[in-house]
C-alpha cells in the first residue's frame, strides 16, 4: 500500500545558484581527464558536419574526389566512400548519405578505442564493491531516462564505475519490471549458487535506482518529454515504478526486504543532483528531497567524506527523515562525487551547459552501449522487440524530426545486441535480433524509410570477453557491405 503525501512543489532555484567559488580537489586531476575525453569524441562528431559543409561549397569542379577526400582526413582523420563521391560531376553528392556514414564511422572508432584503451576506468573502481558492500549492498542496479542528457550519469554525474553499476534507460525512466526482476533473480541465483558477488547469506540488499531529470533555467520546456516537462510527475512516475518493482519482488518471492530504492533527480543545465532518501519505514516522498546545492553550500570548507555524511545526516534529519546508516554512506559518496562534477561544469561550462535542450548524434537501440557514458551523445532506446519500445522509440523519432529531418538529414540509428560469448549459438541470436529490430524499425517508421530518412547500423558485442563491436549490416550498401 502506497503511504499517504503531503503533496508541495517546491521552487526551483536558479542555475548555478548557492555554489560557492572554489573549487575542490578533484581526485588527482579527473575532472581534467573527463573534460580530455569529453572534448575529443564531441568534437569528432562535430567536425562532420563541418566537413561536409566544406565539401558540398566544391561538389561540381574537376577535381572533386580529391579535394573531398583531402578535407574528410583533415576534419574526419579517414576518408569518404569513393562510391558516394564519383557521381558528383552528374548529380550533387547526396550529403544526407554521406552525414549519416561518418556518424557510424565515428561511432565504430569511438566504440573500438573505448573497449581498446579503457579511457573512463577509474583507479579505485576495484574498491567500489567492497564499498557498496559495507554499505549494506551487493548490487546497484540504475534506471535513469532515456533523453541524452543523461547518457552520462554514471561515469561522470555520480562517478561511479560504469562496468560495475548495471544501467538501463527508458524514457521517463519508466523502466521495464519486469526486466529489472529478471535481473534480481539472476542476481540472487548467482549469490546462491556461485557467492557472487558475495554470498546469498550476506547481509546485504539489492539497491534499484531510478533516474529523473528537469530543467532549472527552462522547466517547461526542457524538462523530460516523457512527462511534459514536469518535474514533480517525472519523480512520482519513476518512483511509481521503483515501488511497483519492490512489491513485485515481494509478491512472488517473500523478501521484499532484501530490496532498498533510491530514486535521484538531475538538473541537466549543471549535472547537479537532488536525492530522495527514504525514511524509517523505506517510503519514499518524490517531492521531498536533499539537493546537491545545499549540501554543497555547507560542506564547502572541507570536502571529506565523513563531513559529507555528517551533512547529509543534518540535512536529512531537518526533513524529519532517518534513513540506514549504510544508505546514508552511500549517499553521501554519491554527492561527494557530484560535487566534483558540479565543479567540472562551473569550470569547463561556466556554470551551465550551452546545449541546455537536445543535441544527440544518433539513436542508440538494443542490448548494450556499454560504452556511451558521455552527454547529449546518444539517445538511448534500450528494448528487445520495436514493439516493448515503442513508446521509447516514439519520443526519439521525435526529437531527431527535430534535430535531423527538419535540416534534410537523415536520423542515424545504431542497433545494438551484446551477447554472452560462452552460450552456444548466442551470436548468432544476437544477429537474429539486430535484423528482426532493423526490420521492426523501419516498419513502423516507413514514411522515414521510404523517403531516405532513417538508416541504420547493425553491431553485435560479445561482451563475456570485453570485445569491441561488431558491424553485421547497414542500410548503406558502401565498401562491400551487405544492404539490409
Amino acid at each position: 500500500m502506497q503511504r499517504a503525501r503531503t503533496v508541495m512543489r517546491p521552487s526551483a532555484p536558479q542555475a548555478g545558484a548557492a555554489y560557492k567559488v572554489g573549487y575542490r580537489s578533484d581526485r588527482g586531476g579527473e575532472n581534467l581527464h573527463l573534460y580530455r575525453y569529453e572534448q575529443k569524441v564531441k568534437q569528432a562528431f562535430a567536425n562532420i558536419e563541418l566537413c561536409l559543409k566544406g565539401i558540398s561549397g566544391f561538389q561540381h569542379e574537376a577535381d572533386f574526389s580529391r579535394r573531398a577526400q583531402a578535407v574528410a582526413r583533415e576534419y574526419l582523420g579517414f576518408e569518404l566512400p569513393d562510391v558516394l563521391l564519383a557521381d558528383a560531376w552528374i548529380k550533387s553528392v547526396d550529403v544526407g548519405q554521406l552525414y549519416v556514414w561518418c556518424v557510424f564511422e565515428t561511432f565504430r572508432r569511438m566504440s573500438d578505442e573505448f573497449f581498446t584503451d579503457k579511457p573512463l576506468v577509474g583507479l579505485d573502481d576495484e574498491n567500489f564493491q567492497a564499498f557498496i558492500e559495507k554499505c549494506g549492498f551487493h548490487t546497484v542496479d540504475v534506471s535513469p531516462c532515456a533523453d541524452g542528457r543523461l547518457a552520462h550519469v554514471i561515469r561522470y554525474v555520480l562517478r561511479l564505475p560504469y562496468k560495475s553499476v548495471r544501467r538501463k534507460s527508458y524514457a521517463g525512466a519508466m523502466f521495464d519490471i519486469d526486466d529489472s526482476l529478471q535481473k534480481w533473480v539472476e542476481t540472487e541465483m548467482l549469490r546462491y549458487r556461485e557467492s557472487r558477488p558475495n554470498s546469498v547469506d550476506a547481509a546485504t540488499r539489492y539497491l534499484k535506482a531510478a533516474v529523473y531529470h528537469y530543467s532549472t533555467s527552462a522547466p517547461d520546456v526542457e524538462g523530460c518529454a516523457a512527462h511534459g516537462s514536469d518535474a514533480v510527475k517525472a519523480a512520482e512516475g519513476a518512483l511509481s515504478r521503483l515501488q511497483a518493482f519492490q512489491q513485485g519482488v515481494e509478491n512472488s518471492f517473500c523478501c521484499g526486504a532484501s530490496i532498498d530504492l533510491l530514486l535521484i533527480g538531475i538538473d541537466t543545465d549543471n549535472d547537479a543532483i537532488r536525492i530522495h532518501l527514504s525514511d524509517a519505514d523505506g517510503g519514499i516522498d518524490a517531492v521531498r528531497y536533499v539537493d546537491c546545492s545545499d549540501v554543497y553550500a555547507v560542506a564547502n570548507a572541507g570536502d571529506t567524506s565523513e563531513e559529507i555524511y555528517n551533512v547529509v545526516a543534518g540535512l536529512a534529519q531537518t526533513q524529519g527523515i532517518a534513513p540506514a546508516e549504510g544508505m546514508l554512506r552511500f549517499v553521501a559518496k554519491l554527492f561527494h562525487s557530484n560535487m566534483l562534477q558540479v565543479d567540472y561544469v562551473r569550470e569547463y561550462y561556466n556554470g551551465r551547459y550551452e546545449d541546455i535542450g537536445h543535441q544527440e548524434r544518433f539513436i542508440g537501440m538494443g542490448i548494450g552501449f556499454e560504452e556511451i557514458q558521455l552527454r547529449n551523445l546518444t539517445y538511448f532506446a534500450y528494448l528487445k522487440t520495436v514493439e516493448e519500445g515503442a513508446r521509447d522509440l516514439d519520443v526519439g523519432i521525435k526529437i531527431f524530426s527535430q534535430l535531423n529531418v527538419s535540416r534534410g538529414l537523415p536520423v542515424p540509428v545504431v542497433i545494438r545486441n551484446d551477447y554472452h560469448g560462452q552460450v552456444p549459438g548466442a551470436r548468432e541470436r544476437a544477429v537474429d535480433r539486430c535484423h528482426q529490430l532493423d526490420a521492426a524499425l523501419k516498419h513502423r517508421f516507413a514514411a522515414l524509410h521510404d523517403k531516405g530518412m532513417l538508416h541504420t547500423l547493425l553491431m553485435v558485442r560479445n561482451c563475456h570477453a570485453d570485445a569491441c563491436a561488431e558491424t553485421v549490416g547497414c542500410s548503406l550498401a558502401l565498401n562491400g557491405q551487405e544492404k539490409h
